[in-house]
């Protein structure tokens, strides 16, 4: 049996092609058209003056609420887990911060704390608003091919839209990112708090907090990363990690040894001295007591040199020498470039465990370390 269309708006709009709104499907339907017998789909068909139905415009929002909430707490995730907590310090930590790095460094300080807020609110719009958007869209679509159809476009939507985009961009701008959502956290972490203090007391494992920490290899590696990016210099970079050598070397390491050191007798006159003043070209000389192990003090080269020029042949090494710091032997070299710094006398006398004289190191033998062509210092 053939039904003529019974609704000459129907009839119009199917012949016209006037913008309409499909709103339900009610199933397969022979209808007469012009004297033409078309087999056409039926559907309950509304004419809406701005050309939309206004329960497809509801759906519409909720569409775009969902996937904007969730692109929003996605990308802010991705962008806190990425940024760099030594920078956010350092931002912090100026004269005048940048606006919002305090507050970011506090919402990283308790990095759980900040997941778990992101977390709840991230689900709040994926699992509610989902549930709101399929009870509509069975409302609207009711059945028919178009459900499905809509739900595997949303799903595409929020996979693309709402998680792998906005974690790409929060990860490329993490810095900007995170300094922008700082102050809207702090205020839903506010919020929230009622819900998150039962969850940390329930679950302490998400109360962890995040400290800035580092080592030497991480150190390293972030000198060695620079200068391959064109940060700093490859010699800044060598330098770096020549410093952290500096503790793992010792006084022993570096000096000159007693028996190779440039010894003087302190009684003896200059005028006996000068062969060795002019065979040994050492800076500076250890001043010898009558006693073996008696170190009265050091003597610059230049100023033995200097008396000998002025006539002064008959003072003696022990009336030019100054004092002397000693050190022993196993005290580490960061430590000793320290002690270095205290006076302008670049060179120690390095004593064992019993206070005997074992050695002699100057201040170049710590900088040829940092320089990378460590080698026994000739002092």
């Amino acid at each position: 049996m053939v039904k003529k269309a019974s609704s000459p708006l129907l009839e119009n709009n199917l012949v016209t092609h006037k913008k309409v709104f499909i709103i339900s499907y009610l199933g397969w339907q022979d209808i007469e058209l012009s004297g033409k017998i078309k087999f056409i789909r039926l559907f309950i068909i509304t004419e809406d003056p701005q050309g939309m139905s206004p329960d497809l415009l509801f759906l519409a929002i909720l569409v775009v609420v969902v996937i904007i909430g969730s692109a929003l707490c996605s990308g802010v995730e991705a962008a806190f887990l990425a940024v760099n907590p030594l920078r956010v310090h350092e931002l912090a930590a100026k004269k005048r911060p940048v606006n919002g790095a305090r507050r970011l460094e506090k919402l990283r300080h308790r990095l759980g704390r900040t997941l778990t807020v992101l977390t709840i609110t991230n689900n709040g719009f994926n699992i509610f608003g989902s549930l709101m958007l399929g009870s509509y869209a069975t409302f609207v679509f009711k059945s028919g091919m178009v459900l499905p159809l809509f739900s595997i476009g949303l799903t595409i939507l929020v996979l693309l839209l709402g998680e792998i985009v906005p974690k790409s961009i929060g990860t490329r701008f993490s810095l900007k990112v995170s300094l922008a959502s700082a102050p809207i956290l702090t205020l839903l972490s506010l919020i929230m708090r009622p819900v998150i203090i039962p969850l940390e007391r329930l679950l302490p494992v998400i109360t962890t907090e995040n400290e800035i920490s580092t080592d030497e290899e991480e150190i390293t590696q972030m000198a060695r990363l620079g200068s391959q990016k064109g940060y700093i210099e490859a010699d800044e970079a060598a330098m770096i990690s020549k410093v952290f050598q500096l503790n793992d070397l010792t006084a022993r390491d570096l000096m000159t040894p007693r028996v190779a050191a440039p010894t003087l007798d302190g009684s003896i006159s200059l005028e006996e001295v000068r062969p060795n003043l002019i065979t040994n070209h050492s800076q500076w000389w250890v001043v010898l007591g009558k006693e073996v192990d008696k170190v009265i003090g050091v003597v610059n080269r230049e100023q033995l040199l200097t008396a000998l020029l002025q006539g002064q042949n008959q003072l003696t090494p022990k009336d030019l020498a100054e004092k002397v710091e000693f050190v022993p032997e196993m005290i580490r070299v960061d430590r000793l470039l320290n002690n270095f710094t205290e006076d302008k006398n670049g060179v120690r006398v390095v004593v064992d465990e019993f206070g005997g004289f074992v050695g002699l190191i100057g201040a170049e033998a710590v900088l040829a370390v940092l320089a990378g062509w460590w080698r026994k210092s000739k002092i």
